[in-house]
């Protein structure tokens, strides 16, 4: 059975990569036609571009087909800033900390997230995130940090043990489980009790995970340039998505009617307001919810499993976090909260050190508005790069760099110790940090 699924699944990804290459080669016969000469504007410093055959998607098949091998390729031909084209696009990599500060440091104006992901508005929703405009954005992030303020935090530490508990209650003491699998179930559990708290979760769990992995599978590679496609994924999103704002309508006027108030994301997002006194919609109470859901789960579930696998794998590291914990649980009493999760110090570097060799995100991108000057610290090379273009880095990438970590492809959270972050690594700690804010 997973055989059939993994060759349905590579059939899946070999269709998008032949439709993609067909639809660019359509568009690219356009674009030579109307496309203005200011698009691939020269500058005096312009970064190396990757080279291929067909000039408007110059390395973009090998990207989609294996963009880390192309990304290490061009790196060590062209170094780490260099200019991709895709039909009709450039986009520009930033693969090393010194180069990519701009990135992270830059303003709205400068740098913007709104163009790059558009492809999320039939996920998340129009009028929510990457649909709003940059002051409604962050008043929205705003909703999202007062719902997880360290008091709420603390409350959802005692339900997520509760979940976690009762889910792992339900295995036998001996078997095989698809850790990915698990993993991703109860991590969405654990969201939908936070979020939407214990009844809803009771009632309509099943639902809305069937739904939120619905749409999970549906963020294929063709996605991120073309999101509205007609294309059986996309097709199963949108119906997932509509299934959705019906089934939170009611959840949220049901919620309204009762005139009780819950500890929960979905009592703090009906109750916030905007600051000109707005309060928030219900589509966007709906958009903000599945953005929380479909984030969650995303982050949550590729963290949690990449850790299990890394401790199941390097067992060193999985007897010394096991040891830590007995020896907790005998100081407090066989008793978990939020204060003894953050003792959890050994456990924590091991979460950071998978963070680190595969973060949920890959690759992050930005809209460029101004011209700018790049300089590379490691050999003092300027680069000028035009406004109009993609910025692009890769967590996953720079956080593998051999001359900024030891042994970069090995797992070793001990790198994380507090001698250690103070030492030669800093510098990449706060890399790590910054890319996540």
């Amino acid at each position: 059975m997973k055989m059939m699924i993994e060759i349905m699944n590579n059939k899946l990804q070999l269709f998008n990569v032949v439709l993609f290459i067909l639809t660019t080669i359509v568009a690219t016969k356009l674009m030579i036609k109307w496309a203005p000469k200011t698009l691939f504007r020269s500058s005096k410093r312009p970064p190396p571009v990757v080279k291929g055959r067909l000039p408007l998607i110059r390395g973009v098949v090998r990207f989609l087909s294996n963009p880390v091998e192309m990304l290490n390729e061009e790196y060590q031909t062209l170094g780490s800033v260099f200019t991709m084209n895709a039909v009709y696009k450039n986009i520009t990599f930033l693969l090393e900390p010194d180069v990519s500060a701009h990135f992270f440091k830059a303003g709205e104006t400068e740098l913007s997230q709104r163009e790059v992901y558009q492809f999320t508005v039939p996920i998340f929703g129009p009028g929510v995130v990457y649909d709003a405009v940059y002051s409604v954005r962050q008043e929205q992030f705003h909703f999202f940090e007062d719902a997880l303020r360290i008091d709420n935090l603390r409350g959802y530490a005692d339900a997520m043990l509760e979940e976690v508990q009762d889910y792992f209650s339900k295995w036998e003491e001996k078997g095989e489980v698809d850790l990915k699998q698990e993993m991703e179930n109860i991590i969405i559990l654990m969201a939908s009790r936070c979020f939407l708290g214990k009844d809803i979760r009771d009632s309509l769990s099943k639902d809305i995970i069937a739904l939120i992995k619905e749409i999970n599978v549906a963020m294929v590679p063709l996605t991120t340039l073309f999101p509205y496609l007609p294309i059986p994924p996309h097709n199963r999103r949108d119906k997932a998505r509509k299934k959705l704002d019906e089934v939170f309508s009611n959840i949220i006027a049901s919620r309204q009617s009762s005139h009780k108030t819950k500890d929960d994301m979905l009592q703090c997002l009906i109750d916030s307001k905007y600051k000109d006194g707005r309060a928030t919609s219900v589509g966007e109470v709906t958009g903000l919810l599945v953005t929380a859901l479909y984030g969650g789960q995303h982050t949550g579930a590729a963290t949690s499993i990449w850790t299990g696998v890394f401790l199941l794998h390097y067992k060193q590291h999985w007897f010394t976090a096991k040891a830590e914990q007995k020896e907790l649980m005998k100081k407090h009493g066989n008793k978990v909260n939020y204060d003894v999760l953050l003792e959890m110090q050994l456990l924590y570097r091991c979460i950071k050190e998978s963070l680190r060799l595969h973060p949920p995100n890959a690759f992050l991108l930005r809209q460029s508005h101004t011209d700018f000057t790049m300089t590379s610290r490691r050999d003092g090379t300027k680069y000028d790069i035009p406004k109009g273009h993609i910025i692009a880095a890769s967590p996953f990438f720079s956080n593998r760099l051999p001359h900024i970590y030891k042994k970069p492809n090995d797992y070793d959270p001990d790198r994380f110790t507090p001698e250690k972050e103070r030492g030669s690594i800093s510098r990449a700690v706060l890399f790590l940090v910054v890319w996540r804010r």
